[in-house]
């Protein structure tokens, strides 16, 4: 169970592929863990939840070899060391515009001596692992996540590139839209442009770009573009899509 993988995968360059998991039922958490993604995103920013939300989620997941990742809320020391404290092998910080903010992120995420992290990783005696091992290997397994979401962040990219320890940078294509004024226009040509040209800036970085869709003619389209860290819907999202085929085609055998 430790370490996972998931900082291996992405070196390696595998198409790292996850699903967002839709509330915190565990027995949600088991089925969307069941699908076999490399990651399941559990988002704190817009859902209502708080970290004790979390409970043995991240620690089901690691046990499945998937790699549990939490997006905050915001680059606050709090909220970055209470995710990783409670599994997450990977923690997303949204809405990152500066090299600034991106060295902070660094510095609440990380041990010395890379950063300031407290250091009390409390998910290991949940789920049986050596507390020493853990805190003395977490730089290498831990991965920190920065998302890229507006024309700031974009036009600031070249000094955000120059941050080290950090892994993958995240193009957000949803607030990307509304930075450039196209709200919800995920398909704007503004936005797929600079989607089309964040993976070759990241060229020789050792950097990953990601990002996230519904859509999975989309996924494809992004995966041939150069991302390998990808989202890719929800269990919720799909499984209600098959659901509504299914009672669609069972009217129709029906007559009046």
């Amino acid at each position: 169970m430790y370490p996972n993988d998931f900082k291996a995968k992405l070196k390696r360059g595998d198409a790292v592929l996850g699903t967002s998991l839709t509330g915190r039922d565990v027995y949600v958490a088991a089925a969307t863990i069941a699908t076999g993604p490399d990651f399941v995103w559990i988002d704190q920013e817009h859902s209502p939840h708080g970290v004790e939300s979390l409970g043995m989620i991240p620690i089901m997941a690691r046990q499945a070899g998937v790699a549990p990742m939490v997006r905050v809320t915001w680059n606050d020391p709090a909220l970055i060391k209470k995710a990783y404290d409670a599994g997450a092998v990977a923690v997303m910080v949204p809405q990152v515009d500066t090299a600034e903010e991106a060295e902070r992120a660094v510095q609440y995420a990380k041990y010395p001596p890379i950063g300031k992290r407290g250091v009390a990783p409390h998910w290991v005696s949940l789920a049986g692992e050596d507390f020493v091992n853990v805190a003395k290997t977490a730089n290498d397994e831990t991965v920190l996540i920065l998302q890229m979401e507006s024309q700031t962040a974009y036009e600031n990219l070249d000094e955000i590139l120059k941050v080290a320890n950090f892994d993958i940078l995240f193009v957000g294509p949803l607030d990307l839209s509304a930075s450039l004024g196209v709200i919800t226009e995920i398909g704007h040509p503004k936005v797929q442009e600079i989607m089309r040209e964040i993976p070759g800036r990241l060229d020789g970085t050792g950097l990953v770009a990601g990002t996230t869709f519904g859509d999975v003619d989309q996924c494809k389209e992004k995966l041939d573009w150069g991302y390998r860290f990808m989202n890719v819907g929800s269990l919720l999202q799909f499984g209600g899509a098959v659901l509504r085929d299914h009672f669609a085609s069972l009217r129709k055998g029906v007559s009046g």
